[in-house]
């Protein structure tokens, strides 16, 4: 009997999820049970990411490839519209999620826990894979302590739909978590450009800049008497993050109940 983790990934044709397959074929501890993507097209999963074929052909309906393969583990990087109902699908199947799809709302988290706890099963929300991004939360959220002034500013190409982006919302509630609310800024300040201050989150600001050519960036600016303090991160390529998803799918098997951010698994 193997021992692999047997993975279902979900938007297996997007560049995340390609990332996510080519890691899965390529680890001797992981093993791919489902490859889906709507748009992809009958193909198989190993060619559609360069590499040889594997036997696994992409489909397009995710529940059915949930009843109809033994798996152990989810793996989601789809888009907002269809990641709660794509998690919900997995736990009612007894299959751990592991989500990089931002745009989950608290309930929706409280919900998606709450079933896992019912299935015995764990889960996770990461809106960030990035062990360095993660880093950044933390040393953002240590900093805050002392220096309460401060704002976000998150870079990613023109193409991403949600902003702030789920990272920025994620060091933003990891801030709030160890800072008071503090209004900061002149109490009769005036945005001359609507939404030139950027949105506003628990007295501080974050700022979403949308270019091509861009990937992803997050800096968190600190502001205090006669200094600053910038903590930055600069992620390069996706692969980038498949450490992370690595982690991210060993840790729920052990677990239950569903994390929501990646932080929890790095002390």
């Amino acid at each position: 009997m193997s021992n692999k983790i047997r993975v279902i990934v979900s938007g297996a044709g997007g560049r995340m999820g390609k990332e996510v397959v080519r890691l899965v074929l390529q680890d001797d501890e992981l093993e791919l049970a489902a490859a889906v993507d709507r748009s992809a097209g009958d193909s198989d999963a190993g060619r559609l990411v360069g590499l040889e074929d594997c036997g696994v052909r992409v489909t397009s309906d995710l529940e059915a490839a949930l009843a109809g393969v033994a798996a152990d583990v989810l793996v989601d990087f789809t888009i907002p519209q269809s990641a709660y109902t794509n998690t919900a699908l997995a736990i009612k199947y007894g299959v751990r999620p592991v989500i990089g799809t931002t745009g989950f709302t608290p309930e929706q988290i409280a919900e998606l826990d709450k079933q896992c706890q019912e299935q015995e099963i764990g889960g996770l929300i990461a809106p960030n894979f990035s062990i360095g991004a993660i880093l950044l939360m933390k040393f953002a959220a240590q900093a805050a302590k002392y220096f309460p002034h401060l704002e976000i500013i998150e870079y990613h190409g023109d193409q991403k739909l949600d902003a702030p982006s789920g990272t920025a919302i994620k060091t933003a509630e990891m801030i709030s978590e160890a800072r008071q609310e503090l209004r900061q800024g002149h109490p009769e300040e005036e945005e001359i450009i609507e939404g030139s201050r950027g949105g506003y989150y628990n007295g501080f600001r974050i700022h979403s800049v949308r270019l091509p050519g861009v990937f992803a960036q997050e800096e968190v600016v600190f502001g205090g008497f006669g200094q600053s303090l910038k903590i930055r991160h600069d992620s390069y390529e996706r692969a980038g993050y498949m450490p992370g998803v690595k982690m991210g799918i060993q840790k729920v098997m052990g677990y239950t109940g569903l994390v929501y951010g990646f932080e929890h698994f790095i002390e």
